[in-house]
């Protein structure tokens, strides 16, 4: 290959790449075990809530922190995870994290109370920050630029299937044996992970030298963009996922973290801008692709959490369905994505990202739009079709923008690239949640309040339906008064649950309108030469 060549091709060489003499391929399965992992346990432990708080005797509010705990921690190491990598080493900062994670995973299964199950809880997250990172990076080197759509499909099953999988194995194994599972199911699959990695994966020579070039010029930590970074990611962290919780700015501890938040990470642009070696290199999203790609992913991970959440949510509470089955109702979806992946990863090297993108988002819009036409007697087969809709149009977002987001990033930048485009994966997911359930409320008490206009005495239509309603409990063999008693009930639940329906027909609405925001984003993404780097290669 001649220097023209890698210039063309990102400066990739087969110099580079982390899988040394193995199959690529291979290399692209090893890595993803751990993201599956650690992926599914962002949604897993969702679903071993109650079960966690029984356990331990404390009330459910209070076992949050240990969804939340998580969560701020991987937020934090996320975004220095690109700087972590560079100084430590590529494969050596990743089977620390992995490490880190299967060990914290293993006291979280043997918790006895819940301040060591979050203390522990902390400890998984701040091992599950950093994997993802460097599974992409790793990914990035050890594939030529056309050929990496193919190797991020087989990251992107473990990325997009994981959420899907978890709450129906989370229910499962807490139905089945008990809450400590869901954390000890992790270690003989961490333990997997590091023999693997540590015997089949390789530190690039390039990324290795460029390290050494890194130390020799005398390490500087940026300490003060760590503290703002760690800060400010941290607290929107907690403000996103505990603000419905405790009434959002309502409460003075979320208006003090949202403040906190605000100044942390406006105060970083400025600082990391003016560094010669910044801990996290935002010059990246001030670059059109690069940019566009991580709105791309933001908006790509609202949607799709959001969904996720949402869907099983509905489905138990109005429609009466189980855990186990209201997770099996995304499992078809979970399974069309993973017949797709492997499809759009070679479609990825022949059509233009942007417009891989834009397909879809549409397509993403279009089974959120679907789902807007729910009714109290919805069928297991709407649910599941809607989630196959979804699922469909997932494969042409995550591929496509992780692709193109290298596009144009010297390996140098691969780590910083990585970590900012998982922060986007990151925060996308917890402000999709966030915003999702805090317009649910919302909406329940709009469409309340407009609903209750029309429950009065002097409503023709209420007075109809509670006489039509009482016969009906008559002829069911109640007394005159019992019936009377049990019609005004029946109004009042059917009520509520035209109020709930109506609400979540507006939050699938505006996650339709979100996913159809995603189209003129990928409009901008520029051209990229798909023939160039393989005739080098």
């Amino acid at each position: 290959m001649t220097d023209a060549t890698q210039e063309g091709a990102g400066g990739w060489s087969p110099e580079r790449s982390a899988a040394g003499g193995h199959n690529p391929y291979l290399i692209a399965f090893v890595v993803s075990i751990a993201t599956f992992m650690e992926v599914l346990d962002t949604t897993i432990a969702n679903v071993a809530l109650r079960h966690i708080a029984g356990g331990l005797a404390v009330g459910l509010d209070e076992s949050t922190y240990v969804i939340t705990s998580y969560l701020v921690a991987n937020a934090i190491v996320l975004s220095i995870s690109g700087w972590l990598s560079t100084v430590l080493g590529r494969k050596r900062f990743y089977m620390l994290c992995v490490a880190i994670f299967t060990v914290a995973s293993l006291f979280c299964g043997l918790a006895w109370n819940l301040q060591a199950l979050v203390l522990f809880r902390i400890l998984q997250g701040l091992g599950g920050g950093g994997m993802a990172t460097s599974e992409q990076a790793i990914l990035a080197d050890s594939f030529p630029p056309q050929k990496r759509g193919q190797a991020f499909a087989i990251y992107g099953v473990a990325v997009v299937v994981a959420p899907v999988v978890g709450p129906t194995l989370g229910g499962w194994i807490t139905d089945t044996y008990s809450w400590h599972w869901v954390f000890l199911i992790n270690v003989p699959m961490g333990l997997i992970s590091l023999f693997l990695v540590g015997t089949l994966v390789k530190e690039p020579s390039g990324a290795e030298e460029e390290r050494q070039e890194l130390l020799s010029r005398g390490l500087r930590v940026d300490y003060v963009g760590f503290i703002l970074v760690a800060v400010g990611l941290g607290s929107l962290e907690f403000v996103l996922d505990e603000g419905q919780r405790n009434d959002w700015f309502g409460s003075s501890m979320i208006l003090s973290f949202a403040l906190l938040a605000a100044f942390c990470l406006l105060a970083l642009i400025p600082w990391e801008l003016s560094r010669d070696d910044p801990i996290v290199d935002i010059r990246l999203l001030g670059q059109r692709q690069f940019g566009a790609c991580f709105l791309v992913m933001l908006g790509t991970f609202a949607v799709l959490i959001s969904a996720t959440q949402l869907l099983p949510q509905l489905l138990q509470t109005e429609i009466g369905y189980t855990a186990m089955l209201a997770g099996l109702a995304l499992s078809p979806g979970g399974i069309a994505t993973m017949m797709l992946m492997p499809v759009v990863g070679r479609l990825v090297g022949i059509v233009q990202p942007k417009y891989l993108i834009m397909f879809g988002a549409t397509v993403a819009g279009l089974a959120m739009w679907h789902l807007t036409g729910l009714t109290e007697d919805i069928s297991y087969g709407y649910a599941a079709l809607s989630r196959i809709y979804l699922a469909i149009g997932l494969p042409f977002l995550f591929l496509p923008v992780t692709t193109a987001s290298y596009d144009g990033v010297p390996p140098e930048q691969t780590n910083q690239a990585s970590a900012l485009i998982n922060v986007g994966r990151n925060i996308g997911g917890s402000m999709g949640v966030a915003l999702s359930q805090t317009m649910l409320a919302q909406r329940q008490q709009f469409h309340q309040s407009r609903l209750i206009e029309h429950v009065a005495p002097s409503d023709l239509g209420y007075q109809q339906t509670i006489d039509a309603m009482t016969r009906f409990f008559q002829a069911q063999g109640s007394n005159a008064t019992d019936a009377a008693s049990q019609a005004l009930a029946w109004v009042g639940q059917t009520l509520q649950r035209q109020v709930d329906l109506l609400a979540y027909i507006d939050v699938f609405s505006s996650l339709a309108i979100l996913a159809m925001l995603l189209i003129p984003i990928a409009a901008v993404l520029r051209l990229i030469d798909l023939h160039a780097p393989a005739r080098g290669h």
